[in-house]
């Protein structure tokens, strides 16, 4: 019995020294250089121990290479298909030593995350979590999400929950934006759709997008790369509209892949400030490099409300 290969970081065949985002289901244009290996202490001089710890060396390298074997992939020339899957996906095991375990803290953040940051491995960059949001663990669109803890009966569909703010990273596919500006322009309808209009499965959870108005827009600087955002206001069927935003720019990892970042607040008391938008975004940082500030350009107007 087979098992799809798991979404992750492996060799790349045809840049060797280079790692590549294979999504689940085929390769896709991030890269990286390869995540530093954890050196090995040295093993006690001696008689018999010495020996022994040899031993459990040897044999922890003979358990590594089986596992390796297990999640290696190649590539032919296409980079978007590859040439073989692997047989079955690496076992993760709480305590097993395995890299990539995630065994949780007790608040249920994964023990190597920063529970105050919202990390996005495939696109390299992090973002600050308010205090009163969470992580949730899965969400219905699969987005890396982050959003307010409160939440309240969503007002157009019964038995459904709905959340004052809600802030997702995602890669953008099957566009011809080859711009930020173009690929936020592009982006921002959607976004409003699946906000307030209707959710992934459906349901129209605030009756429906009745008007909408742009109330900032602009280029924008985003982990050190030039970005472009677009910011509606949107009024509902029901319930108190909100706040729609799209930023797009380069990853700052790898070969710069467009990110998109959605924003989704609703408007009146309920609501976060718009203006914590612009505090999000200057808090983008990329992994693993902290200083680089982000922020709206003085040129951008925010007009209130």
């Amino acid at each position: 019995m087979s098992y799809p290969t798991p979404p992750g970081w492996y060799p790349d065949t045809l840049a060797p020294g280079t790692e590549r985002w294979w999504d689940g289901t085929a390769w896709t244009a991030h890269t990286r250089a390869p995540a530093a290996a954890p050196v090995p202490a040295p093993a006690p001089q001696g008689g018999g121990s010495g020996r022994a710890v040899a031993l459990v060396v040897a044999g922890a390298v003979v358990v590594g290479a089986v596992v390796t074997g297990a999640v290696l992939l190649t590539r032919n020339d296409d980079p978007g298909t590859p040439a073989a899957h692997a047989s079955q996906s690496p076992t993760r095991t709480g305590g097993d030593g395995v890299p990539g375990d995630d065994d949780p803290s007790p608040d249920g953040t994964p023990a190597h995350e920063d529970a105050n940051v919202l990390t996005d491995q495939l696109n390299g960059i992090t973002l600050p979590i308010p205090d009163g949001w969470e992580r949730p663990d899965r969400t219905a669109d699969q987005a890396l999400t982050m959003r307010t803890k409160d939440s309240y009966e969503c007002p157009g569909a019964s038995s459904s929950y709905c959340y004052p703010g809600t802030v997702t990273t995602r890669t953008p596919g099957g566009t011809d934006a080859t711009t930020p500006e173009a690929l936020a322009k592009e982006d921002i309808a959607d976004a409003a759709d699946r906000a307030y209009e209707e959710d992934i499965v459906g349901r129209r959870i605030f009756g429906g997008i009745t008007a909408h108005r742009q109330t900032a827009a602009g280029e924008v600087t985003v982990a050190g790369r030039t970005g472009y955002f677009i910011r509606w206001k949107v009024t509902t069927a029901k319930g108190p509209g909100g706040y729609v935003q799209s930023l797009a720019f380069p990853s700052p990892a790898g070969s710069e892949s467009p990110v998109i970042v959605r924003f989704a607040f609703d408007a009146g008391t309920g609501g976060p400030p718009p203006a914590l938008m612009d505090t999000l975004i200057k808090g983008i940082r990329p992994i693993g490099g902290g200083t680089t500030d982000g922020g709206v350009g003085s040129s951008v107007e925010h007009p209130g409300g």
